[in-house]
């Protein structure tokens, strides 16, 4: 039976969260045991929806039809306690995984058969439930805090009070909804702690504080969790749901949650991590509700998660707030005087028509205007020259990316990659040429900028940062068959919303395809595959590919990536790493955007690596400006500009091919 083991590390009076920290109080450094999260492996799904229905037939398991679980009376559940708990066992229909709301078993689908056996043989199986009555060290450090923090409605200074709810914006919150939620004030932190108890409301299983930073006339919130961020499924505000309640709003952050229901009385729910991610843990807790109305925030990527959240809560019965001036997040429009019931009552349906009229999709398109940054995608903070040419990084689009052999690929994607993890996209990486353990080192000297070799004693402080990225290896290395390695994509985008899929390469893909059949037409298949992926999944894939065998002394092109012309037409876009060779040194390299979907603009820029750090990232002491490149049918020179050049300009035809003087290679 598997059980989550939540585990933390504090780390000289702060908790360390997403590069920031938060004082607390005076606890000591202790190490924990790492938490094995849990890996998106194959065969992907384990069983389907139409085999757990016959075995449960079979077995005599009365159960009915959710909107994403099957309900069926727990195993787990004394027989006189049955009538309480009656269907409280809910079944994954896209992975078979379980979960017992009565008791909070969870396993998956060969845990559950292997349950039912035992209860054939006369297992008492709630026996084995029983444990030591321990708390793990997260429940412990919680229960501290938690009493050293004092609930917000009953500090001493009343001016306290109420500048620490100016702080955070909740100036209007009334004292009676404070203490309905249960919202405590940890003064030694200056932050807010909301309480995460179990579903029955009876034990407390983690917490998270906020803290506010004020930057100019903004105010950044802080959050920190315990346990850690992959552990924390708090749905806040779950014990005060009532089995009667048949409707629910689905916000993004907990003091959503306290105006919400203020100001409109409706039963309101806040993810645990915002929009960032809804794990399918949470769905059984949703199951009751006919009507979810998912208000996310005020921006266009709350908007796009909202409409994949909905996917997985089933879009017939989920309603969407659309992010509008006049329709913020739910504090910032309860504190400008809006009427958040009005708004509530204009939200559109999730499922859609597969014909549809301009007057369906005009706010989308204005907001598309209106939002241009947004639209653009998630900005690179290490490669400023790239922002430049893309824009940004943007769901939904396919990246085809190639360079000589030798010349970093793997070392500059891995780079390229980290940069959006660590801003919260969550990332799959599929390395079928290097294996995970020489990658995840790779990252994580990027992510620490230096080597870790040499100051072993802070590599438990950089690791549990890395740990906290949204990132997930697949366990695959070599040949692997391209209908496993989708089935495993779909299964991550399921369970861990992820949005970026990195495939390094194309070409290990290849090898278990019939011999027999073209190695053209088995990679048009391929490229096809995945570009269909990324549409219907909103998902960015970034596929890697080897080029064609040329002269070394000619820079690539798009015509040099290996195979037919598929991979460049159905591409969004093109990334060439160049690699310029001298005779006397080391070469100089550059990063080509040889095709640009969303706006045209193609162009090259330099790249210096870092042999210390294993990054490309452009260092700050010196800006290279970007090349122009002209349209035309003239050949540019070989020989590379001085400095580091650059390239932008609207792309209305394939850009010329460029030539570089020749050098040995270079390896990172």
């Amino acid at each position: 039976m598997w059980f989550p083991v939540h585990s933390l590390r504090i780390l000289s009076n702060s908790w360390s969260f997403g590069g920031r920290r938060v004082v607390a109080s005076s606890y000591t450094c202790r190490r924990y045991k790492k938490e094995v999260l849990p890996s998106p492996e194959g065969p992907v799904p384990p069983v389907s929806v139409t085999e757990i229905r016959q075995y449960l037939r079979a077995q005599d398991i009365p159960f009915h039809d959710g909107y994403s679980c099957l309900h069926t009376p727990s195993i787990f559940v004394e027989e006189k306690q049955q009538v309480r708990h009656s269907y409280s066992l809910f079944i994954d229909k896209t992975t078979g995984r379980f979960v017992c709301t009565a008791t909070l078993v969870e396993g998956n689908w060969q845990d559950f058969q292997a349950s039912i056996e035992l209860k054939h043989n006369g297992v008492a199986l709630n026996e084995l439930l029983k444990t030591d009555g321990q708390k793990d060290q997260a429940g412990e450090d919680s229960q501290h805090i938690w009493e050293r923090a004092l609930p917000l409605w009953e500090l001493l200074d009343k001016q306290e009070t109420q500048e620490a709810k100016a702080t955070f914006g909740i100036s209007s919150v009334s004292d009676t909804t404070l203490k309905r939620f249960g919202v405590r004030y940890l003064r030694t932190a200056q932050a807010l702690v909301f309480p995460w108890f179990s579903p029955q409301g009876t034990s407390l299983k983690g917490l998270k504080l906020l803290g506010a930073e004020r930057q100019g006339e903004t105010v950044c919130y802080v959050e920190n969790t315990l346990p850690r961020p992959g552990a924390y499924y708090n749905l806040f505000g779950l014990p005060l749901i009532s089995r009667r309640d048949t409707e629910v709003v689905l916000t993004g952050r907990e003091l959503d949650v306290l105006v919400l229901h203020q100001a409109t009385g409706l039963p309101t729910l806040a993810l645990p991590r915002g929009f960032s991610c809804l794990p399918p843990a949470l769905l059984p807790y949703l199951e009751q509700f006919k009507r979810i109305t998912l208000w996310l925030g005020e921006d266009l990527r709350a908007w796009e998660a909202a409409k994949l959240f909905a996917r997985k809560l089933n879009p017939k019965r989920c309603s969407l707030v659309r992010p509008s001036d006049q329709q913020l997040r739910p504090l910032e429009a309860f504190n400008r005087g809006l009427n958040l019931t009005k708004i509530l009552r204009t939200a559109l349906p999730a499922g859609h028509k597969s014909i549809i009229s301009f007057r369906e999709l005009r706010e989308e398109v204005f907001g598309e205007l209106a939002n241009v940054e947004q639209v653009a995608g998630v900005k690179w903070a290490r490669f400023p020259e790239m922002n430049k040419l893309l824009k940004g990084h943007r769901k939904g689009e396919l990246t085809v990316f190639t360079g000589p052999t030798g010349s970093g690929k793997t070392t500059f994607i891995s780079e390229y990659a980290l940069d959006l993890c660590m801003q919260g996209v969550n990332t799959l990486w599929g390395s079928f040429e290097i294996h995970n353990v020489r990658l995840a080192k790779i990252m994580l000297t990027q992510f620490a900028m230096g080597r870790l070799e040499e100051q072993l004693e802070n590599f438990d402080e950089w690791a549990d940062k890395f740990e906290d990225l949204p990132l997930y290896f697949m366990t695959f290395h070599g040949h692997q068959n391209i209908k496993t390695v989708m089935d495993t994509m779909l299964h991550s985008v399921y369970m861990y919303d992820i949005t970026h899929v990195i495939i390094d390469n194309l070409q290990f893909m290849m090898g278990q395809e019939q011999l027999t059949v073209d190695r053209l037409a088995v990679q048009d298949y391929i490229v096809g595959a995945f570009r269909k992926f990324a549409t219907d999944n909103n998902c960015h894939v970034t596929l890697v590919i080897h080029p064609r065998k040329e002269d070394e002394e000619r820079e690539l092109q798009t015509a040099s990536i290996f195979g037919s012309a598929k991979a460049s037409q159905e591409a969004d876009n093109v990334l060439i790493l160049q690699d310029r060779k001298l005779v006397t040194g080391p070469g100089k390299r550059y990063l080509q955007v040889s095709k640009n979907r969303f706006d045209g603009d193609v162009g090259i820029f330099p790249l210096e690596f870092s042999k210390t750090s294993l990054t490309f990232s452009t260092p700050i002491k010196g800006k290279a400006k970007l090349k122009k490149v002209k349209n035309d049918d003239s050949v540019p020179p070989k020989k590379a500009p001085a400095g580091a050049g650059g390239a932008s300009k609207k792309q209305r035809a394939q850009p010329p091919s460029t030539e570089a003087s020749p050098d040995g290679p270079v390896k990172p």
